[in-house]
Parts: C-alpha cells; structure tokens; sequence
C-alpha cells in the first residue's frame, strides 16, 4: 500500500513540475499567449500558482520576455512539499513494521 501511494504522489508531483516547468520556459522565451498549446498550459497551471500569486514581481526582459519568479517559487515548494510527504510516508512505514514486530 506504501508503496502504490508513494508512486501516486511520484507521479502527480512529477506531472506538476512537469506543466509548471513548461510554463517557465514559454513566458521565458515569450510565447504566443493566443496558440492554443500555450493558453492550455497557462490555463492549466494557473491554479497551481494561485497560492504564490503577488510573491514576487515578474520582471519582462526586452518587453517581451517574462522571468516569473512566482512559477520558480512554486517550482521549489511543491519539490520541497512532494519529498515531506515521501518522507512522511516513509516514517510511518517503518513506525508500523516497529509495531508489527
């Protein structure tokens, strides 16, 4: 069972970093916000970044390209908030083989 849920919390996490990274790089190298890949991408991780909106400012390079700090910040917590619940999971493995044993 720990071991199904440490692979759905891989995996979820994974996808997470995944969109959230893509996001990243198309406001970095100032994507077309119309094309509709690049709208399904803001649109889907908007929520995602919903919780880190206002943070920081997002400089605009050359008045096209955007360094979101807020998707870099989210990037790092959700790693950070992925490896706790691994690890939160790993604990309690072994707390209830202790138990068992």
């Amino acid at each position: 069972m720990f071991g199904l849920l440490k692979s759905l919390i891989n995996i979820v996490f994974s996808i997470v970093e995944f969109l959230l990274g893509i996001r990243l790089l198309l406001k970095l190298f100032g994507a077309n916000a119309g094309a509709p890949f690049v709208r399904w991408i803001y649109d889907t991780t908007a929520p995602l970044l919903e919780p880190f909106r206002g943070a920081f400012s997002s400089p605009v390079l050359e008045g096209r390209y955007v360094l979101e700090f807020n998707t870099l910040f989210a990037l790092i917590i959700y790693l950070l908030v992925s490896y706790l619940l691994l690890e939160f999971l790993e604990f309690v493995r072994r707390s209830s083989q202790v138990h068992r044993a």
